[in-house]
This record gives structure tokens, C-alpha cells and sequence, in this order.
């Protein structure tokens, strides 16, 4: 684990907060951070910008638990709660808002610093697949609006669907941009002139 994370803990009760502090201190030296008060807790998140967060509830409900992980912003850091006990409404909820690891009374000192790891390892797999699924998504969408002016070109010139490719190739070329953009424009141009 690298030792110059920023930590964030949130936590309102001070033993418990010590707990996490003393966990993560035995596992390596962190720049911990200790909020105890969620008023604000978003905007003193972003002021922070820890690597990770840490939220420790004694008794979650979906409603605290939605709230605390939107404003701990579990896409852009990873976030592991500890809980004392849960119920499957709260675990969903967790599930749900993105958050990288939820433990079930699993607040001991020796086990939080697998858990960060965890949270982290987690944490940047989801971020490489959400990458992975936006670049699909993207090409999927590009795909279809050359597919698009392809069929725009072969029905309007009476040209096969080589020829209609080559067309669109050349003049993404000639022009340097790419083909996409050049397809983006005959399907804009059609659908005007349509």
C-alpha cells in the first residue's frame, strides 16, 4: 500500500474515529483526517480531496448512507464504510451510490488496512471498466452514424457500400478530419435537406 494517501474518516463518535486512526497508523503513515460532523460534508470533502474515504456507521440507514456516499463522491475516490450491522435495503443503497467496499462489523484495527487495499483495488478496477464501457459506447455510436452515411450515400449516389465507405475515407481525409465528422456532417446534411 503507498503510505502518502490522504485519508478521510468520517465518524461522529471519537473512540470509534481513534479506532480507524489507530488501524490505519499500525498499517502504514497516512495523512489522516478525522470529520466527526457531516454538516457540510461535501464541500469540506472537496477542500480535503483525500485518496480515499472511510465512513463508520454504527447504525446505517439508506437514506444516511445515500447521502454520506454522494458526498464522499464514490466515482472519483474510493470509499470503504464499515458498518456495526446491516440489512439488504442499506447494502443495495451502498451498491448503489458506488461505494468500493462495505464491511460488516468489521471495525477492528488489523483488518483496515486490507480493507483500503481492497476498497482501492475495487475502486480502480470499476474505474477501468466504466472507462472501457464509456470508449464502447462511444465507438458503438460512432459506428451507427457511419453506418448511417453510408446508407445516406449508397441510396442518394446508387454506389455500393465499399464505394459509399471509400467516399466518406477520402473526404475525411482531404479535409483531415476524421471520418466520423465527415459522416456527422452527410447525416446533418441529409436530415436538413431531408
Amino acid at each position: 500500500m503507498v503510505s502518502e494517501l490522504k485519508i478521510a474518516v468520517i465518524e461522529r463518535d471519537r473512540e470509534r474515529a481513534m479506532l480507524i486512526v489507530d488501524g490505519l497508523k499500525s498499517a502504514g503513515d497516512f495523512k489522516v483526517s478525522v470529520l466527526g460532523d457531516t454538516v457540510g460534508l461535501a464541500r469540506r470533502l472537496s477542500e480535503l480531496n483525500p485518496d480515499v474515504v472511510l465512513i463508520d456507521l454504527e447504525h446505517p440507514d439508506r437514506d444516511l448512507l445515500e447521502e454520506l456516499a454522494l458526498a464522499s463522491s464514490p466515482l472519483e475516490r474510493p470509499v470503504a464504510v464499515f458498518v456495526d450491522r446491516s440489512d439488504h435495503s442499506a447494502t443495495q443503497a451502498a451498491i448503489e451510490a458506488g461505494v468500493s467496499a462495505y464491511v460488516v462489523d468489521g471495525l477492528r484495527p488489523d483488518r483496515i488496512k486490507p480493507i483500503v487495499e481492497t476498497a482501492i483495488a475495487r475502486f480502480h478496477l470499476y474505474s477501468r471498466m466504466r472507462a472501457e464501457l464509456t470508449a464502447t459506447k462511444a465507438a458503438l455510436a460512432e459506428r451507427k452514424t457511419i453506418d448511417r452515411a453510408k446508407g445516406i450515400l449508397m441510396k442518394s449516389r446508387g454506389i455500393t457500400e465499399d464505394d459509399a465507405y471509400a467516399m466518406l475515407r477520402k473526404a475525411a481525409m482531404d479535409q483531415g478530419r476524421r471520418i466520423v465528422d465527415v459522416a456527422n456532417a452527410v447525416v446533418t446534411a441529409a436530415e436538413f435537406l431531408g
